[in-house]
């Protein structure tokens, strides 16, 4: 498929999942139009047979990429699904000409969405209170430690030269689509970010922006 403004696109989405919230996020800064479908965690949806006959995995986000005259395509992962988008559309980027450029991006989006959100996300709080009886203080606990460890990486990385008014240098990048979703969710847990003013600021600037906004849980 070459041509986005000829496909159909179908975003199986949660409003609270910080994945669906990267594609969004991403989608908007593309200018792509897409359809929401909503898949409730909170009520298990993502479990059901036809769920996971589309998404094996029954996580969100799924996108699907509906074109006349060719099969449905099928994507899953929020950083593969941004990425397939950077190279349907690479204008405006969202991740960088330059290799090098390129791959720090990549390394501070996967530091959030890799070593950070997966520790905290829905399905392992809701193992951490249903199966191992954990009650709700020592839940928040877990949640914060993996955030206040992740992000102490993350300030560091963002004292960095090549961080400017954004996670790498002056523009939104696949870095700060990460960012922002997981700040939304530290505020919601409460998470002190008083140590942390580049990332504060950073996701602050962001969601001054349209893209942003639009994506935000709250607009959905």
């Amino acid at each position: 498929m070459k041509n986005t403004e000829q496909a159909a696109l179908t975003l199986f989405d949660y409003h609270r999942s910080s994945a669906a919230y990267r594609v969004r996020i991403a989608l908007n800064l593309k200018q792509l139009q897409y359809q929401s479908k909503r898949v409730n965690l909170l009520e298990s949806e993502e479990a059901s047979d036809g769920y996971k006959a589309l998404n094996p995995q029954g996580l969100v986000p799924t996108l699907l990429i509906r074109e006349a005259g060719k099969s449905d395509v099928v994507l899953t992962q929020s950083l593969a699904i941004c990425e397939h988008l950077e190279e349907l559309k690479p204008t405006p980027t969202i991740l960088h000409q330059d290799a090098l450029a390129k791959a720090r991006i990549r390394s501070l989006s996967q530091l959030i969405s890799s070593d950070i959100h997966p520790l905290n996300n829905l399905r392992v709080l809701k193992y951490l209170k249903d199966e191992l009886l954990v009650d709700k203080e020592a839940k928040l606990a877990w949640y914060r430690h993996w955030i206040a460890l992740g992000f102490d990486a993350l300030e560091k990385r963002l004292s960095e030269s090549e961080t400017e008014n954004f996670c790498h240098q002056n523009q939104p990048t696949l870095a700060d689509i990460c960012l922002v979703p997981q700040v939304y969710n530290a505020k919601r847990f409460d998470c002190d970010l008083s140590t942390y003013p580049k990332i504060v600021q950073i996701a602050q600037r962001c969601n001054q922006l349209p893209a942003f906004i639009k994506a935000q849980p709250e607009n959905m």
